[in-house]
């Protein structure tokens, strides 16, 4: 059975589209970059891959694309919940695999655009997220046990049970030990299937500013939102939501929330979103450096010609007939 199969919950006759990913930190143009490249690629759509473009309702400070926006090109995965539904990685997944199953069956490519790493990566990498591997009720058993045991005893059941991973889980780090156990005690086997790649031609574009610049855009960001009516945006939200759902954890919303709660001013909360943004954009960062295969562009006005340049060879592999389907 296919990992894709498995994501769908059943076995499919799927096949997936080419796949173009541009990735990045926050604030690096690739919503810009995905809409430029999807003028000039016959029959493109995009794949949101950010992990709170999802949430009906929160488009100012996740930079959701605009009604004009979403005119140029067919998007998919936004708007998917409200902001009090939980949504997992595997929710993701499955609603990402059915959006390129859709773009496959009618010839077009896929452009997967988002900086939420985990997310591109359990597509590109083909990682198959088996939501049975866990159990709250177990997992708050474990999470009682190592509070009154300690970690060593959940390590050495761990041991017990699957020796293999026990030699690379990091056996003092209860988070760790706890996960490994939960996963071994549901699935018989500690550690999550290993990645089964993507079944189509794919190429990662990654957009990056050099630090100066980002910040620069970061805080050019944080003033265009508050000046499109974050305020009142969050003041609808959170009318309807308790304002410590874990989706408000967005940039944005918590310092939103501040203003209209008389915690700070406007200018405080401007100048703690930039903090919090240009954190974020580091531990992105931080993120992708570790994914191989990423050919990066500098953000700005080139970086649609420099991504023509790349995709030019990947193109022409497609268009002589070198790419089949669901291979």
């Amino acid at each position: 059975m296919r990992w894709w199969d498995v994501a769908w919950g059943s076995p499919t006759t799927h096949s997936l589209p080419p796949l173009v990913i541009i990735a990045g930190a926050t604030a690096s143009g690739k919503t810009s970059l995905a809409l430029q490249l999807s003028t000039s690629l016959s029959g493109a759509e995009i794949v949101s891959a950010d992990s709170r473009q999802v949430y009906r309702g929160m488009d100012i400070a996740t930079a959701k694309p605009s009604a004009a926006e979403l005119q140029v090109a067919p998007h998919h995965c936004l708007d998917l919940v409200a902001p009090d539904v939980p949504f997992a990685a595997a929710d993701y997944q499955r609603a990402a695999l059915a959006a390129l199953a859709g773009i496959a069956e009618r010839g077009g490519i896929a452009l997967l655009v988002g900086g939420t790493g985990l997310y591109l990566r359990t597509i590109a990498r083909g990682y198959p997220l088996d939501e049975g591997s866990s159990d709250p009720l177990l997992r708050a058993e474990l999470e009682a046990r190592n509070a009154q045991e300690g970690v060593e005893a959940l390590s050495a059941e761990l041991q017990q049970r699957d020796a293999a991973a026990a030699d690379v889980v990091d056996l003092r780090n209860p988070r760790r030990v706890i996960r490994a156990l939960e996963r071994a005690i549901l699935t018989g086997s500690a550690l999550p299937p290993p990645p089964q790649g993507y079944p189509a031609p794919l190429i990662w574009l990654g957009l990056r500013h050099q630090p100066p610049a980002h910040r620069r855009a970061i805080e050019a960001r944080v003033d265009e939102h508050f000046a499109a009516g974050l305020l009142e945006e969050a003041a609808r939200l959170r009318s309807c939501y308790p304002e410590d759902l874990p989706a408000f954890s967005a940039m944005g919303y918590r310092e939103a929330f501040d203003v209209l709660a008389g915690r700070c001013d406007v200018a405080t909360a401007k100048a703690r979103d930039t903090q919090r943004t240009w954190a974020y954009a580091r531990r992105q960062r931080t993120w992708f450096r570790s994914e191989p295969d990423i050919t990066w562009l500098e953000a700005g006005e080139g970086a649609a010609a420099a991504a023509a340049d790349v995709l030019a060879p990947f193109l022409g592999q497609l268009a002589h007939g070198d790419y089949a389907g669901g291979r």
